[in-house]
């Protein structure tokens, strides 16, 4: 399976409504939506059901204008596309000044909290924590899990602190033995190889639109899954550089044809001051 068959309705969703709805203060019409996501080949019925289940979950809010139906962002979805933002273009998937600060986390949870234990391993995860021991994960640089672990009902059955590496630890070495490295990097080369003949070719406006909504899903899904690792620690190939400056030289390309083709397919309304 493909990196772009491989992408949820959901996920596409959301970069679409940052793209086209995120800071300003509008709602986009049902079947604009419906009529873009069929040109990424996602059929009408998956749309509309993603709709509804994004709504069910606060993640959207329907606005009626006549017969029809306008969607805008809910205070949680506009949190969760400020976040993917931060990520895509502050953030950014290089590590080139880290100040060598460790986030150190210890739990211990009885034996049969085996639902817990697996939440927090993937919220841990998620977060770019690795399991230095089964029982203790790290992370780089000062990260803050206070409100993750308050969620989960474990705040007094883990121990947070910040440290240092002592002066004659194999930082590479341990690095390699937490995280599955192997995987992140062939995530990046994939990525590499589907979008660099996309920097020297230009599609049709329409289709830009849509190549321009599977990148930035596509990218963000491989930078939420990477701890953003110090680049002096990592192998000399570390593709994520590479990969970062396809991303935004194939964005920068396809975007003035994709602006053209929202403001002709999308039907936007101011967003009415919710009850």
């Amino acid at each position: 399976m493909t990196g772009e068959e491989s992408l949820r309705p959901q996920s596409l969703m959301l970069t679409f409504l940052g793209d086209q709805v995120l800071g300003r203060e509008v709602c986009v019409y049902s079947g604009s939506v419906i009529d873009v996501f069929a040109r990424a080949g996602i059929g009408e019925q998956a749309t509309r059901s993603t709709l509804t289940r994004m709504a069910g979950r606060g993640l959207l809010r329907r606005q009626r204008e006549g017969r029809r139906m306008y969607f805008g962002l809910t205070e949680r979805s506009e949190a969760v596309l400020r976040d993917g933002e931060q990520r895509i273009w502050r953030t950014g998937a290089v590590n080139r000044h880290w100040d060598g600060t460790w986030t150190l986390l210890g739990f211990s949870l009885p034996e049969s909290w085996q639902r817990q234990r697996h939440d927090l391993r993937s919220q841990l995860t998620w977060s770019g924590f690795g399991p230095l021991f089964s029982g203790l994960w790290i992370a780089p640089g000062e990260v803050d899990v206070s409100a993750l672990v308050a969620e989960l009902g474990l705040s007094a059955h883990v121990k947070v602190f910040r440290a240092h590496a002592d002066a004659g630890m194999e930082i590479g070495q341990m690095i390699e033995d937490t995280w599955e490295l192997s995987d992140l990097a062939g995530r990046y080369a994939s990525f590499v190889r589907r979008w660099q003949p996309w920097e020297d070719t230009l599609p049709g406006a329409d289709d830009a639109l849509v190549l321009r909504l599977r990148l930035q899903t596509e990218w963000l899904r491989i930078v939420r899954r990477d701890p953003r690792l110090p680049v002096k620690h990592l192998p000399d190939d570390w593709p994520a550089e590479q990969a970062e400056k396809t991303f935004r030289t194939v964005h920068e390309r396809l975007s003035p044809l994709a602006r053209k083709a929202s403001e002709r397919l999308l039907d936007l309304v101011p967003a009415r001051p919710q009850a």
